[in-house]
C-alpha cells in the first residue's frame, strides 16, 4: 500500500511515527511537558494520515474512523485541561464516544467478521470481557455498570474490526489490551506493570494505526475497483427481427 500513498500521506505518516517515538521516550524518560504535547498530537496526525490517504468519496467507514479518531483526541486533550477528580471520568466518557464510532464504521462489515465466519473465537472476547470486569468490579463500586457498558463496547468494536480483515482484527485486539491496561490500574489496587504509561500508550497507538492502515487500504482497494461493464439492453442493441415471423 506505501507505494499507492501520496506524497502528502507519506509525510504524515512519517509525522505520526516520528510522534509515536518521541510520546513513547518521553513515557520513560519523564519530561512531562513534552509527554503531554506529543500525546495531544498524535490523533490529529493519524487522522492526516487517513485524509490524505483516502480518496473521494471517502464513504461512510472513512467518515465514521475520522470520527472516532476526533473523540480520542478529545479523550487525549481534555482531561489535561479539567481537575484531577473529573479528568478520569471525562477520558473514559469520550473514548466511550470513540468506541461507539468505530462500532458504527464497522458494522456493515459484520458478516465478514468472526461473528459468522468463525463464531468458535468469539469466546476468547468474552473471556477477556468477563475476566476483566470480574477483576474491576471490587474497586469500581459505583462505577460498575458503566465499566461494564464501556468494557462491551470495547470488546464490540474489537470483534467487529475483524470484518476488515487481520490487520484491523489484531489493531483492535491491541486497542482493546490498552483501555484493558487503563482499566486494571484504575480499579485493581494490588495491579503493577513496570512502565504502565509506556505500554498502554505503545498499545494505544499501534491499535489505532492498525485500524487506519486496513480503512486505508480497504478505501484504496475500493477506488480502484473496475467499473462494472452495463448491461446490454434492447435499447442499446435492438433484437433482430425474425424473418419468419416478419413475413407471416
Amino acid at each position: 500500500m506505501g507505494r499507492s500513498l501520496s506524497r502528502a500521506a507519506r509525510a504524515w505518516v512519517a509525522v505520526f511515527v516520528v510522534l509515536v517515538l518521541v510520546h513513547l521516550v518521553a513515557q520513560l524518560t519523564g519530561p512531562a511537558g513534552l509527554e503531554r504535547v506529543s500525546q495531544w498530537l498524535l490523533m490529529p496526525a493519524l487522522a492526516a494520515v487517513v485524509l490524505t490517504a483516502t480518496r473521494w468519496p471517502r464513504g461512510r467507514l472513512v467518515t465514521w474512523v475520522l470520527v472516532a479518531l476526533g473523540f480520542s483526541w478529545l479523550g487525549d486533550l481534555v482531561p489535561s485541561l479539567v481537575g484531577e477528580d473529573a479528568a478520569f471520568l471525562v477520558m473514559v466518557g469520550f473514548f466511550l464516544l470513540a468506541q461507539t464510532a468505530y462500532v458504527v464504521a464497522f458494522a456493515p462489515s459484520v458478516r465478514a467478521s468472526i461473528v459468522y465466519r468463525r463464531p468458535v473465537l468469539l469466546l476468547p472476547y468474552a473471556a477477556v470481557l468477563v475476566g476483566l470486569v470480574a477483576l474491576c468490579a471490587p474497586g469500581a463500586n459505583s462505577l460498575l455498570v458503566p465499566v461494564a457498558v464501556y468494557g462491551g463496547v470495547l470488546t464490540a468494536m474489537a470483534v467487529l474490526s475483524t470484518g476488515l480483515g487481520r490487520v484491523a482484527g489484531v489493531g483492535g485486539a491491541v486497542f482493546l489490551v490498552s483501555d484493558a491496561l487503563i482499566a486494571l490500574e484504575a480499579f485493581v489496587p494490588s495491579w503493577e506493570l513496570a512502565g504502565q504509561g509506556f505500554w498502554v500508550m505503545l498499545t494505544y497507538t499501534v491499535g489505532q494505526g492498525l485500524i487506519a492502515a486496513a480503512v486505508v487500504a480497504r478505501n484504496v482497494a475500493e477506488r480502484r475497483a473496475p467499473e462494472a461493464t452495463p448491461a446490454r439492453t434492447f435499447v442499446q442493441h435492438p433484437p433482430v427481427r425474425d424473418n419468419v415471423v416478419a413475413f407471416v
